[in-house]
């Protein structure tokens, strides 16, 4: 298999990275993307602000590939969506060239002349990657190992509190009146005067919560509800405990607007039936309680991944978060109350399929709170692996940030209310002063 190549799936900010990195290690890589340029997910929430600043959004070999054409890196600052593609992933993509495939999804993985039953050899057989192109025609390309980058945003997690959809949820999707992304500025500044609920308690839904807020300041009519599944609130959001001040900060003003009388905090509510009443829609809980007619639903629950397309391969997935298992114990919000995970790589993200790594948000699951420069840490030491450098592999080379969010989604109400009296997510004992937050991501 040396002359083959690596593909890469995904041409999001882990998966450049790891093109980046195998050409620096002399492997050439190919990368399937689906979406028609690089960071089609991050594209569709280009409005939004991330929260970590520019050093923590670039990789170095990255930075290191672009710096003979005379890139240089934006030295500070917190950028969009918009701007972290323009400036960073826009660039990288360019200089992988033809190596990335747009438009090109891929529907399968597997070994040739191997079903998933069969162990003979399997090792020294190729991958093949089954793919769909541009003009929809299938195809075929043999590869000597698979990074497989493609995230889960196509995957987000329902309002329904029982991880499926709720009784009617589909319905108000197609009608427009619930929605999984956060809404833009244009779109936020419309619903003024009406009445909108927030579903999801993560930086997502922190980020929605400010700018609607904002909406709510300038016109006093508007209604904003803030459904949260846990009945208490405890230190769920971080604040100055977060190593991040400006991922800290969305806790902060997300809770000074429930403080100030614009958003409305609903708790305990778990969504079991969405109901559409004369173009709005009406949230009913597993209790029976019912929200008053809202013009929109926003849930942003978090996301799974998309598993669909290895079920030819063998994984070794925790079958509660559906991440690898020996990352699992780190991430699980069943086990950890402050979102806090220490940096890992090539021997934490592989599987029993010898030459397969999930890298990026898609290796965490189910799991929430992951960080650009955790991707990175990934496809370094993934990439050194696939090039035969164990000892880089296994080195270490980050250091993450406490996150101070504690109480996990997974976290029964007395374990949430339990997991913010001390510990690493004590209360802060100081509040930032910040004015314009840059939003989660």
């Amino acid at each position: 298999m040396d002359g083959l190549p690596v593909a890469v799936i995904g041409a999001g900010p882990q998966g450049l990275a790891a093109g980046a990195h195998l050409l620096e290690r002399g492997l050439e890589p190919v990368v399937f993307e689906a979406g028609d340029g690089p960071g089609a997910a991050v594209a569709a929430w280009g409005h939004v602000r991330l929260f970590s600043a520019w050093p923590e959004l670039i990789d170095p070999a990255a930075a290191r590939l672009l710096a003979p054409a005379g890139w240089v890196a934006p030295g500070s600052g917190y950028p969009t969506g918009t701007e972290w593609i323009g400036s960073y992933l826009a660039p990288l993509a360019g200089a992988l060239g033809e190596r990335v495939r747009y438009g090109t999804r891929v529907v399968g993985v597997s070994r040739q002349g191997h079903d998933r039953l069969v162990s003979a050899h399997r090792d020294e057989a190729p991958f093949v990657i089954h793919a769909v192109d541009p003009d929809g025609v299938e195809t075929r390309r043999l590869v000597r190992a698979v990074i497989d980058a493609s995230g889960t945003w196509r995957q987000p997690n329902p309002a329904g509190a029982d991880g499926l959809p709720a009784l009617g949820e589909q319905a108000a999707v197609a009608a427009g009146v619930l929605s999984y992304l956060p809404p833009t500025p244009a779109q936020a500044a419309a619903l003024a005067g009406g009445h909108v609920v927030v579903v999801g308690s993560g930086h997502s839904a922190m980020t929605t919560i400010i700018d609607l807020a904002a909406v709510a300041r300038e016109a006093p009519g508007t209604r904003v509800s803030w459904v949260l599944r846990r009945g208490t609130v405890g230190d769920t959001f971080g604040g100055a405990a977060d190593a991040l001040p400006a991922r800290g900060a969305l806790g902060i003003r997300s809770r000074q607007a429930v403080d100030d009388g614009l958003v409305e905090l609903v708790t305990g509510f778990r969504v079991n039936r969405v109901d559409l009443e004369g173009g709005q829609v009406v949230l009913v809980a597993e209790d029976g309680r019912a929200l008053p007619p809202a013009d929109l639903v926003v849930a942003v629950t978090g996301f799974r991944p998309d598993l669909s397309f290895l079920s030819e391969m063998r994984l070794d997935l925790d079958p509660i978060l559906q991440a690898p298992v020996r990352l699992a114990p780190e991430i699980d919000p069943n086990v950890h109350s402050c979102g806090t995970v220490m940096p890992h790589g090539a021997r934490e993200l592989a599987h029993p399929e010898a030459g397969l790594f999930l890298v990026g948000m898609k290796s965490y699951g189910r799991a929430p709170t992951f960080l650009a420069m955790t991707g990175y840490e990934q496809v370094r030491s993934v990439v050194a692996a696939l090039a035969g450098d164990h000892q880089a592999a296994a080195r270490v080379e980050l250091t993450l940030p406490n996150t101070g969010v504690c109480s996990g989604g997974g976290l029964a109400d007395e374990t949430a209310e339990a997991a913010g009296s001390g510990g690493c997510c004590a209360p802060p004992v100081e509040v930032l002063s910040i004015g314009r937050a840059p939003a989660s991501a």
